[in-house]
């Protein structure tokens, strides 16, 4: 099958597209065929080796967790997919070696769900890593409430529009912080924009004099301070970025898979509660160039690969 891979740890000229043998399909796995892989800043930092302390990595790595496409063969104990099902999957093992960014994936159950008919296959690949991580920081770390004021940083981002979204859907007052340009999209949805940068406490002392109930940090370093300084009495804080987190009396997060909070995505995708913005696409071939513009963190929702095939008749 053709892949991205990479040999050794490095910027995105390391990435190679070529062939690679077909993934084996265990007995918990299918094979999915893959239609959209979706590029997120987690696949750098593996790229780079800065999960190499918390991840085993086996060269050649195919890079990517997310991925949107159709089951093609089930392994011998799986009732849960048929061929011809679409999946989307945030498809992370516990080593980083056989990833998504290919024409197959051999994914296991666990990590799967039906895609939603109401997005595309672009569109579906960018749910389930930033879906799962906004999910999961609201409502597993974070506990928020109605009537909450939560905070979102970098809020026009893949897992912050995300956020945004669901942090609306359970009854919370939002404020999203993002450049000048995205302030207009986050008004859309549901979200009160408030600008980075210098000063960004006092901006958020003005919209939420009494404190903030519930911030998710997405960038760390001054974000993650300014955020410590405005919560409320009661307040909670929670990082995916930057582990000093802790030491403002914050919890840090990182996303599981987790085939029930997926499949509850996927329905508020099919009810038009969540929707994902796609900014980019690029072809499998051109993976570098996806990973080097997500690099540069000025994308409005989410950058994705696709693999051009026809699909199975039947």
């Amino acid at each position: 099958m053709k892949a991205i891979s990479y040999s050794s740890f490095g910027d995105a000229g390391v990435l190679e597209y070529g062939e690679r043998p077909d993934p084996k399909v265990g007995p918990d796995t299918v094979l999915v065929k893959v239609r959209a892989a979706a590029v997120n800043p987690v696949d750098r930092q593996a790229r780079e080796g800065n999960l190499d302390g918390l991840l085993d990595t086996v060269f050649p790595v195919i890079p990517g967790w997310d991925v949107s496409g159709v089951v093609v063969q089930p392994g011998v104990a799986v009732d849960e997919f048929a061929v011809g099902d679409e999946v989307i999957g945030y498809v992370r093992e516990d080593f980083l070696s056989r990833g998504t960014f290919a024409e197959y994936v051999a994914a296991p159950v666990r990590t799967l769900a039906r895609k939603p008919l109401s997005l595309s296959f672009e569109e579906a690949a960018g749910l389930p890593l930033a879906g799962l991580t906004a999910y999961q920081v609201l409502h597993r770390t974070l506990r928020v409430r109605e009537g909450d004021t939560v905070l979102v940083h970098a809020a026009a981002g893949g897992v912050g529009s995300l956020a945004v979204q669901l942090a609306r859907h359970a009854g919370c007052r939002v404020i999203g912080t993002a450049s000048e340009r995205n302030h207009e999209h986050l008004r859309t949805l549901g979200a009160q924009p408030v600008e980075y940068g210098d000063g960004l406490a006092d901006r958020l002392r003005a919209l939420a004099p009494d404190g903030i109930d519930a911030a998710f940090d997405t960038v760390g370093g001054e974000a993650l301070r300014a955020s410590a300084e405005t919560l409320a009495p009661d307040g909670r804080l929670a990082s995916i970025v930057d582990t000093e987190v802790f030491s403002y009396g914050g919890r840090y997060a990182f996303v599981r898979p987790d085939a029930q909070d997926l499949a509850h995505l996927a329905e508020l995708a099919e009810q038009g509660i969540v929707s994902v913005h796609v900014d980019r696409v690029f072809p499998l071939a051109e993976t570098a160039e996806a990973h080097r513009l997500n690099a540069e963190g000025r994308t409005r929702g989410k950058i994705v690969v696709t693999v051009d095939w026809d699909a199975p008749e039947g």
